[in-house]
């Protein structure tokens, strides 16, 4: 959530950097807003040093009591439509406010779409077949270790059972992955899959996108109960993780966490798109990456936790590019991106494996997460980021189209062979 008192100070340059994110967003009414606000503070200013300056002088002269009297009683019947005109105004604000995305900082490019994300960097090669390799899901149905037809028996579409050693390949992943983070001094969180909807808004899901989350059903007789009973599946482990510390001043930093957990997402709007395979899933694993750092700090942290993602992709031998992206494409809390996007042969196409994002202190007004500079200072927002660390049915994907082989077995990195209990190869029964 961006802070009003700096929208309204930069408004020019937040209309500017927020025009560049494109869509329909008009900020209009905010400009209108601010300038009735200001309005009506200075009348209920004004009005309430006349109050107290009478009843001053009604405490030191009793003669004045019945003359300021009614007069005070009139000033007080304005007082009070100026403060309710004034919270009408306020909770409108909030309200726009909390539908506003966060202002792109000034390295990002301009853009429109994807189409004008700009490469930062590439890692490996591409690798060469002698034959035409497949894709992840003819390859995993080949050798009877993807079942698709079960799962949408069992849930329907955009599931999927993993089998036998792809499935115990996914789980080798997780512990490879955090045990390597853990190495870069990230603590490892098991977070509950289940947050509340005051969680949700905290990282910016709600309200924006309420339609995209699997949430139960509240319980109670009211509306209101039903509403604050109701829980919400997490998309992703940003959500518990980051609100770990809501509510709270931190005294060090950096603070760096990892966390794997299944992440469950509604997809809305995503008809058509990745219809066959592990890509698109209303369900699906990840490592996640969370760190709490100083705002003077917070643009070196980005580099460090992209390049932290960065590394599992290395270590398995993946070739990858790193993406910026342009102010159309960004994350609606995000500040900035880097998009991780892993070369996947079956498809001829990278994929995104790890999105990297640095909001600001975007998300920590919301959930309200501070840090002292130093003993005795005032607290301050702290800066949030995160990314993929990574998302583990994607590094599947990667891994069965990267490593396949023209007799249909898989071959696996040597760094998870430990992992997989001595398997170099996945290959059928």
């Amino acid at each position: 959530m961006l802070d009003l008192n700096w929208v309204a100070k930069n408004f020019d340059f937040v209309v500017t950097r927020l025009a560049a994110r494109g869509g329909t967003l008009d900020l209009s009414r905010f400009k209108e807003l601010f300038a009735e606000r200001k309005k009506v503070y200075v009348e209920l200013e004004g009005n309430q040093a006349k109050k107290n300056k009478a009843q001053e002088l009604m405490k030191t002269d009793a003669s004045k009591r019945a003359e300021l009297g009614p007069e005070m009683k009139a000033l007080g019947v304005v007082i009070k439509d100026a403060e309710v005109k004034l919270k009408g105004i306020e909770d409108e604000l909030s309200v726009l406010v909390m539908n506003t995305p966060n202002v792109p900082h000034e390295t990002v490019p301009t853009g429109a779409s994807e189409h004008d994300n700009v490469v930062s960097r590439t890692w490996g090669e591409k690798p060469t077949f002698t034959f035409t390799p497949q894709q992840h899901f003819e390859i995993g149905e080949k050798l009877g270790l993807l079942d698709f037809e079960r799962a949408a028996k069992v849930s329907g579409s955009r599931f999927a059972f993993s089998k036998g050693a792809l499935a115990r390949l996914e789980r080798a992943l997780a512990a490879f992955m955090i045990d390597e983070h853990s190495k870069k001094g990230y603590l490892e969180l098991l977070p509950p899959y289940l947050v509340s909807r005051q969680s949700m808004t905290g990282t910016g899901q709600l309200p924006k996108f309420e339609a995209d989350a699997f949430k139960t059903v509240g319980w109670g007789e009211t509306e209101e109960e039903r509403r604050r009973s109701e829980f919400f599946l997490i998309p992703t482990a940003e959500v518990p993780v980051t609100n770990y510390h809501a509510d709270e001043i931190l005294e060090a930093m950096p603070v760096k966490y990892c966390a794997f957990s299944p992440c469950f997402r509604a997809e809305a709007g995503s008809a058509g798109k990745d219809t066959r395979g592990l890509i698109r899933m209303h369900q699906f694993n990840k490592v996640e990456l969370v760190m709490f750092t100083r705002p003077d700090q917070a643009m070196e942290a980005h580099e460090q936790l992209t390049a932290d993602a960065a590394s599992i992709l290395e270590k398995l031998g993946l070739h990858y590019r790193q993406v910026l992206l342009c102010t159309g494409d960004m994350g609606f809390a995000s500040t900035k991106t880097y998009d991780l996007e892993v070369w996947l042969p079956g498809q001829n196409a990278y994929r995104e494996i790890s999105s990297c994002s640095w909001f600001s202190d975007f998300q920590s007004r919301r959930a309200k997460i501070r840090f002292r500079p130093a003993p005795g200072e005032k607290p301050q927002l702290v800066h949030t980021l995160n990314g993929s660390g990574l998302a583990l049915g994607r590094t599947v994907v990667a891994l069965l189209e990267n490593y396949q082989r023209e007799d249909g077995t898989v071959k696996l990195p040597e760094v998870l062979v430990p992992y997989m209990g001595g398997m170099t190869e996945l290959r059928a029964g």
